[in-house]
């Protein structure tokens, strides 16, 4: 319970940085032998971590990344094409204050979608706003979106997002007007913001999921011309994964 008036002048402030910051001096006598300044510096580093914290924890929040990965925890053990200083690099985020793009593709279960939410977790933690979308999910969203009046709002949301990770590319062949609404998101972004995108169908083959031969041209000139490329190759790693389990459960 609070019983000091600093304490409560700090709560009604919400400097709960501050706060627990100065509650933890109290009861701790090494405090004493501090000065003034040293004391009021530790409360303002706990303040400013206490907001960064929980900026990252907006952030994150907001980005809904599909997968809790970190490029910390990246498995480079397994031969799939991964280069560390590639990866390494792309951790950095200068891509992104660049406004460049990323595509990764590679066959189902070599990890795309793992390393697609580290870079945007990664993102996160460096102050980049990021949202992530399964293509087939962002289509749909933007279907429901014209019939209740919230499409240009959408569009703008994208627009302003410094990372917009696309996943499940090539999953599903473009109809009606979707190669249309996928050119108004990459042409808001167009050199101004980052995509990265993770897909299954080789580059070569994009013209065919887009269908439209002039928006595809069109499309893939913002998307892969300024982008750094990862291509996976490899079995699955889920199947690994699972071989190596029932290996183990066979030796208990």
């Amino acid at each position: 319970m609070l019983n000091h008036p600093t304490l409560e002048k700090l709560q009604s402030l919400k400097l709960t940085g501050m706060l627990k910051a100065l509650q933890e001096q109290m009861s701790m006598t090494e405090g004493e032998s501090l000065s003034f300044e040293e004391r009021l510096g530790l409360l303002v580093d706990r303040e400013v971590v206490e907001r960064d914290n929980r900026r990252l924890t907006t952030r994150l929040k907001k980005a809904r990344l599909r997968q809790n990965a970190s490029v910390e925890d990246i498995d480079y053990r397994h031969r799939r094409g991964l280069e560390r200083s590639l990866i390494l690099s792309l951790a950095g985020c200068q891509w992104i204050q660049k406004h460049l793009n990323a595509i990764i593709t590679g066959p189902t279960g070599v990890g795309k979608t793992y390393l697609a939410c580290a870079l945007g977790q990664k993102a996160c933690r460096e102050g980049y706003s990021v949202i992530y979308w399964r293509l087939p999910r962002l289509l749909g969203e933007l279907t429901i979106a014209k019939g209740d009046g919230r499409y240009l709002k959408l569009l703008t949301t994208l627009e302003r997002t410094d990372l917009l990770v696309i996943d499940d590319w090539g999953t599903t062949t473009l109809t009606d007007g979707q190669p249309h609404d996928l050119f108004e998101i990459l042409d808001d972004r167009y050199d101004r913001r980052s995509t990265l995108i993770a897909a299954q169908l080789p580059i070569e083959h994009w013209h065919e999921l887009i269908g439209d031969p002039t928006l595809a041209d069109a499309i893939l000139d913002r998307l892969i011309h300024n982008a750094h490329k990862i291509d996976l190759k490899g079995e699955s790693m889920r199947k690994k994964r699972k071989i190596l389990t029932n290996t183990d459960q066979e030796n208990t």
